[in-house]
């Protein structure tokens, strides 16, 4: 039997929910693993590497948000959540945190299907360091074909949203995107298109440019308009 090409990690304490999941996951190729708990989807992770992971927020042991928060210390992994609420709190909250995409119970096997492969289409393969397929604007640079941004030749640990973002604002430095545009540059359509959305990663964006030593936060509003990027 040939292995599968991706694996994903479903985190569900609900057995009938992760039953239903890893059915629809396995019937369309992919290996799926479960785990009950947040401590031991941590600890998994942590051994061995997966390619996505789908989370429930609503775990016995610790929540979804936590288990994310302390994944995002080790693994930029895309992480989609499964939540039983649907409030822009907890949507903004699990974006805030890393999450790649949110799901509200009930949902459909097949959309959730649909999301992972999206996650993993947008993920794409990453290169070994080096010079070569890097492009300098400014104080930037990026590597498109490893999906890689550096800012001051720093490494920015990045989102698949965050990185689609900047990359979005740096194929035309300077240029006005208004948020329709930067969605229609590096959303899929199974994404929320909510303009909080982008709102949520250009602020997780300017914490970690100033983590990484920018003094002046290089996105600029332009109200009603939409956001540019000085290089």
């Amino acid at each position: 039997m040939n292995r599968p090409l991706h694996t994903v990690l479903v985190v569900e304490d609900e057995t009938a929910i992760a039953d239903t999941v890893l059915y629809a996951l396995r019937s369309e190729g992919y290996g799926a693993q479960h785990c009950l708990l947040g401590a031991q989807a941590l600890q998994q992770l942590r051994q061995a590497p997966v390619d996505v992971v789908v989370l429930d927020v609503g775990l016995p042991d610790m929540s979804g948000f936590d288990v994310c928060r302390t994944l995002r210390t080790f693994s930029q992994v895309p992480v989609i959540f499964l939540t039983a609420r649907n409030d822009e709190f907890d949507r903004v909250l699990g974006l805030e945190l890393g999450a790649d995409d949110y799901m509200a119970k009930p949902f459909s096997p097949r959309e959730l299907v649909a999301r992972v492969r999206a996650r993993l289409r947008r993920s794409g393969p990453a290169v070994e360091d080096g010079t070569a397929g890097w492009q300098a604007h400014g104080r930037f640079s990026i590597d498109r074909e490893g999906r890689r941004i550096r800012f001051d030749g720093q490494a920015l640990e990045l989102t698949r949203y965050e990185y689609a973002l900047l990359a979005a604002l740096l194929q035309r430095p300077g240029a006005i995107l208004s948020r329709a545009q930067l969605m229609d540059r590096g959303w899929d359509s199974a994404a929320d298109s909510a303009d909080r959305t982008i709102d949520t990663h250009v602020k997780t964006l300017r914490a970690k440019l100033r983590a990484a030593g920018a003094d002046n936060d290089p996105i600029r509003t332009h109200r009603g308009v939409g956001y540019a990027l000085e290089v």
